[in-house]
């Protein structure tokens, strides 16, 4: 018998529109104006440029795409403020970062070592997840790409069914256990993406949440991320692979250390957090084999002039690669004249780079 949080999911009316209308999840489910005037498919080039496939121009992040976010999927409270999901985890949000974090002392199971007999694990066949895709499809613009937020990852979901501490012992004190725990749950994302993929179609990518490091380091020794991590997350990639999909890495921390592992596990791109990680150094060393997202910092005082001219730099420093997203920082009143540089430098940039002209 469901427990009671999937009864909640099961007989929720998937027609609304959940979410409050200030929240991320509503602008991101928001439909976008259409991008107008290009010579090639906006969809089509964002995908060339995060699979290496020689884009026209440089792709804005987050502004070229639309974001699958589904009201089906429970992995956060729906709508998102205070409340639990559908793993019985509490969440709350946090104003001062503006995002939902779980509630200290949240504890799921009673230990590590009881997970197979104490976690109720989602059971997707209650979701109407074909209403849901309807309702949020209708949203899409056709020709930009389709990227689902796949949040709580492998990792996350674990430290967020128990307190932190205790999700680190287990790498230590119960290794075969916490194996059959990531393999588990890389099930569970394989399911639920294949609900993804067949009712809010077309879904081009996934954006994958598993956040890895903190300011100074991973959390893990390499190691030990290629021994525990990578096996079931590389399963899981392996699928998302096989069904067209790019894979885009949200992971935050100080997480240099393991791009090789990134590249090894078929990540197309990440978008690393720029305070923590050294961009430049990701970008000459991997740019040719992974796709960054690097932010553009515009002053607020800048004139248009000024900002033409940071947008040019921008494209002449990270341009070479034809890999790299470009995430512009910048008052809302500069971020058109952003786009229209961007898009109208690199096109040119690219058209000389890779013989077009």
């Amino acid at each position: 018998m469901a427990g009671k949080f999937m009864q909640r999911a099961a007989t929720r009316d998937y027609t609304q529109w959940w979410q409050d209308p200030a929240s991320w999840p509503a602008q991101f489910q928001k439909k976008k104006a259409p991008i107008t005037g290009r010579p090639y498919s906006v969809r089509e080039n964002y995908i060339r440029a995060a699979t290496g496939g020689k884009p026209y121009w440089m792709p804005i992040w987050m502004y070229e795409s639309n974001t699958v976010w589904p009201d089906a999927m429970e992995e956060h409270p729906v709508p998102e403020v205070n409340g639990y999901d559908w793993w019985g985890v509490d969440w709350y949000m946090e104003e001062t970062i503006g995002g939902m974090i779980t509630k200290p002392g949240t504890r799921t199971i009673s230990d590590f070592a009881n997970w197979k007999e104490e976690l109720e694990w989602p059971d997707l066949s209650l979701v109407d997840f074909a209403t849901d895709g309807k309702k949020i499809s209708s949203n899409y613009d056709p020709d930009r790409v389709h990227i689902y937020e796949c949040v709580e990852g492998l990792f996350e979901r674990l430290h967020e069914m128990i307190p932190f501490d205790e999700s680190l012992l287990a790498f230590y004190e119960e290794p075969e256990l916490l194996e059959e725990f990531f393999q588990k749950m890389a099930d569970y994302k394989i399911e639920s993406c294949e609900k993804i993929f067949k009712y809010y179609a077309p879904v081009d990518g996934v954006l994958y949440h598993d956040d890895w490091g903190a300011e100074k380091s991973g959390f893990f020794s390499n190691d030990m991320f290629e021994e525990q991590l990578m096996p079931p997350t590389k399963r899981f990639f392996d699928f998302l692979h096989e069904n067209g999909k790019f894979i885009e890495l949200h992971s935050c921390g100080r997480n240099m250390q393991y791009v090789p592992q990134m590249i090894e596990l078929g990540i197309d791109m990440w978008t690393p957090q720029f305070r923590c990680n050294d961009l430049d150094f990701l970008y000459d060393t991997y740019g040719d084999r992974m796709g960054f997202t690097i932010p553009l910092q515009i002053p607020a005082e800048a004139g248009e002039d000024e900002i033409r001219r940071l947008c040019d730099d921008f494209v002449d420093r990270y341009g070479g690669t034809g890999r790299t997203f470009c995430w512009p920082m910048c008052p809302p009143d500069k971020t058109e004249i952003v786009y229209d540089e961007i898009y109208r430098y690199s096109l040119q940039h690219y058209n000389k780079l890779y013989g077009r002209e």
